[in-house]
């Protein structure tokens, strides 16, 4: 069994590296694409100046990924002390936490930042069902779906009672609702519209789908205590 187990060791370790290689990739190509963009940006928010960038989406963007590897050494230390605590699974619980607020917090922002008219027009409503899908476009769609993505990738494999799907989908749902409610009680000049919350909902069902083979680690651990040591034999 221990010979088992060395020889299982180095191809999880190649294929961790391999993903993790693919992860880099992945994220130079999407800054690479956005590169322009971004460094129009730049200026004012290194500056620290509102208006130009966060208060746009290019400055957004920016500023998430300049903050990433701040939450990559926040996974790290929480980690690190939960391994210190004989805590299991404390990686995939760290970067779940972690994962949850570092991909929600752009998305939330960028839904509630205010448009031109925002105190001045009227709140607008639309609760028809499936109506504002044709005027949202592939793009406004895309978009809706990734709102609550990370949450729906993430709430499952850290909290063992998110790991359904209704309950995603309620979640999901949920927090959609908060957030158009958000958008017409502040009056941001944003339509408040029943299509937003469905989409939304069913964005974070999707990435909910995609992390599955990882809920099985929230059912075995679905506090931060530590493993009980084991009882001295005799």
């Amino acid at each position: 069994m221990n010979q088992n187990a060395s020889l299982s060791a180095p191809p999880r370790r190649t294929r961790g590296i391999v993903l993790l290689g693919l992860a880099v990739l992945g994220l130079a190509g999407a800054v690479f694409i956005v590169r322009r963009p971004l460094m129009m940006s730049a200026p004012r928010c290194m500056a620290g100046r509102w208006h130009g960038c966060l208060d746009t989406f290019n400055g957004v963007v920016l500023m998430t990924l300049v903050t990433l590897p701040l939450a990559v050494l926040v996974v790290w230390a929480l980690a690190r002390r939960r391994r210190a605590a004989g805590v299991a699974s404390a990686w995939r619980m760290s970067l779940a936490e972690v994962g949850m607020v570092h991909g929600t917090v752009p998305f939330l922002w960028l839904t509630l930042m205010p448009g031109a008219g925002v105190g001045t027009a009227p709140p607008r409503v639309s609760l028809v069902p499936l109506r504002d899908l044709v005027t949202m476009g592939p793009l406004g769609i895309v978009g809706n779906l990734l709102v609550f993505a990370p949450l729906g990738f993430f709430a499952p494999m850290r909290f063992a009672a998110a790991a359904s799907v209704p309950r995603i989908l309620a979640l999901g749902a949920g927090c959609s609702a908060l957030v158009e409610t958000a958008q017409y009680v502040l009056r941001l000049d944003r339509v408040t519209s029943v299509d937003d919350v469905l989409v939304n909902a069913v964005g974070a069902v999707l990435a909910a789908l995609a992390s599955r083979r990882w809920w099985r680690t929230a059912a075995e651990a679905p506090s931060d205590r530590p493993r009980p040591a084991p009882a001295p034999a005799g």
